[in-house]
């Protein structure tokens, strides 16, 4: 006989509005003890110096942490001129300073370089492994390392907030991008910093969305423990299926779906198969089947059949 996992059976998503100075790994095991589950996750980690969306998954909804990988993000951050840090934030020890102060029109003009497909170097503090080692651990035992550059994807960028043209001090600016995954606001601010010939390093950050989590459904820590307080943390439970809101959609039997939960294809109409097919895009084969309003498998689409990749255990 198995051993019984502790906790209780809870499912779903929790979109929670991380606090400042909370690690992602913390925010999960708040919202794992407050829901008393047995299982959590996170999609995207979130770096204490940050705020916002960070999307934690419970139960059976972490087995669709893989499908928001690829989801587009946004963040809105503001660039401090004058001085650099070792680590691109305001934590960092300063490695640079200048009395120059790229005006708003010198940073619109320079963000188009920006968007798009580009290289990208993450800076030397992220949690990237170097022969087993996080770098930022290396970064600040003073070891001598390089990272190489990596193909990212920004689709918007564009000035948000900075100082009035007429206040003399023009000490910051703030921008909000829109991205693909593994973009690092801290590179972009220091590559941004090194094309206007200028010293800067990002003072605040806040992540406003990940995919189909956004400010609009999110929940901060104290909202849940008052949820928790009277009875009602269901209240600050996404369903499972929010990850896969770009996910074609099929509906099936309850045969179909018995099928499907013991590991089995099950063959679809031609119809079907031709309605998916214009409804699949960037060549995925990705189909989530319902039963009713109860997800029950992602699949993939081969041959006229559904085989299921994930199964998914809801009531």
């Amino acid at each position: 006989m198995g051993r019984r996992k502790k906790g209780d059976v809870v499912d779903g998503w929790v979109c929670l509005d991380k606090p400042f100075e909370m690690g992602s790994t913390e925010a999960v095991s708040r919202i794992r003890r407050l829901f008393n589950a047995q299982k959590a996750g996170h999609a995207g980690t979130l770096d204490p110096l940050a705020s916002g969306i960070l999307p934690i998954a419970l139960g059976e909804a972490t087995k669709t942490v893989p499908m928001m990988m690829d989801a587009q993000k946004v963040y809105r951050f503001t660039i401090n001129w004058g001085v650099s840090t070792d680590s691109v934030d305001r934590e960092g020890e300063i490695i640079g300073r200048s009395d120059v102060r790229p005006t708003v029109e010198a940073v619109k003009a320079a963000l188009p370089a920006f968007v798009g497909e580009i290289d990208q170097t993450p800076p030397r503090f992220s949690a990237i492994k170097v022969d087993g080692a996080r770098a930022y651990d290396l970064a600040r035992d003073g070891v001598e390392f390089e990272l190489q550059s990596r193909r990212v994807t920004i689709y918007s960028a564009e000035v948000s907030d900075a100082p009035d043209a007429a206040d003399p001090v023009q000490d910051w600016v703030e921008l909000t991008i829109r991205t693909g995954k593994g973009v690092y606001v801290r590179s972009l601010a220091r590559d941004l910093a090194v094309v206007l010939g200028a010293e800067g390093h990002v003072s605040a950050l806040r992540r406003e969305l990940v995919g189909p989590f956004s400010t609009q459904n999110a929940v901060t820590l104290d909202s849940l423990e008052e949820m928790v307080h009277r009875g009602a943390a269901s209240e600050g439970l996404l369903a499972v299926a929010t990850a896969l809101d770009d996910i074609p959609e099929l509906a099936v039997t309850e045969q179909d779906a018995f099928s499907l939960r013991q590991g089995r294809p099950i063959v679809l109409l031609p119809r079907q198969v031709e309605t998916l097919k214009d409804r699949l895009r960037d060549g995925s084969r990705t189909v989530s089947a319902f039963q009713g309003q109860t997800l029950v498998a992602l699949c993939q689409l081969r041959a006229g059949r559904l085989e299921p990749d994930r199964v998914f255990n809801l009531s």
